[in-house]
């Protein structure tokens, strides 16, 4: 059922206290938007969930991030496994300089799965998830950096995929992108939430209303408002909601 929970998550880099007593959960199979100005958290509270905090100089927690009812931020935690059920999608499309077909593969090679029939079955099925493969089925050689943009970032989305994840990530997918491949990338999210569970960071208000079905918003490191999309948009509780909201700063 992959259930995802913060629980009295605190988060300091050296004496920085970024994320200040969080505690939320996010249903499943559900897109879960976290909004809220620059330097707020919400990146930070993204990368707990797959650990990519643990690489910063500095990052201290406190608290719990359980997935399935465990914690992974326990010494058991494998991070291999880890980051093989919670899938990251990035601001700027990074496909590696390969062709299309190993870049959709590659999680799988480092698994030591080398067989081509399943190499060749996983590639299009994750290629066809991330409405790529009509696009690209007839130049799977062709190196991944001669697509476009937004090719690219629904490449890395299908390349997230393809190790066959649970949850997924999504720390503005779309920000470096044109309206239409926007468009389409929002369209994709709309879809996946069928069979996935989806953490996004957007700045855009209006993405955020448009995909998501749950809502955060943080300020300074806090959880000031989650509830519906809806409630958020149309009756926030919270007058500091209401003003990010409605533009008056952020």
């Amino acid at each position: 059922m992959h259930k995802l929970y913060a629980k009295s998550v605190n988060v300091y880099y050296s004496d920085n206290h970024v994320l200040k007593n969080i505690s939320m959960d996010i249903s499943p199979y559900s897109v879960t938007a976290l909004i809220g100005p620059s330097g707020c958290g919400k990146s930070t509270l993204l990368r707990l969930f797959n650990r990519m905090n643990d690489f910063i100089d500095g990052f201290r927690m406190t608290g719990e991030i359980l997935i399935d009812e465990k914690n992974i931020y326990n010494n058991s935690t494998q991070l291999e496994e880890l980051r093989k059920k919670v899938g990251m999608v990035f601001q700027k499309p990074n496909p590696f300089p390969k062709s299309i077909y190993e870049n959709v593969v590659y999680g799988l090679r480092i698994q030591g799965i080398n067989n081509k029939g399943h190499l060749d079955e996983v590639m299009e099925r994750a290629l066809k998830k991330a409405a790529l493969w009509e696009e690209v089925k007839n130049d799977l050689k062709k190196s991944a950096l001669a697509l476009s943009g937004g090719q690219q970032q629904r490449l890395c989305i299908a390349r997230a995929l393809a190790v066959e994840p649970t949850v997924i990530l999504m720390d503005e997918p779309a920000s470096a992108l044109d309206p239409l491949s926007t468009f389409k990338i929002e369209e994709l999210i709309h879809e996946l939430k069928a069979h996935y569970t989806i953490i996004i960071v957007t700045h855009n208000m209006q993405q955020a209303g448009r995909v998501s079905d749950r809502t955060a918003f943080f300020y300074l490191g806090e959880l000031v408002e989650y509830d519906t999309t809806r409630n958020v948009f149309t009756n926030p509780k919270n007058t500091l909601t209401q003003n990010y909201i409605t533009g008056r700063f952020g």
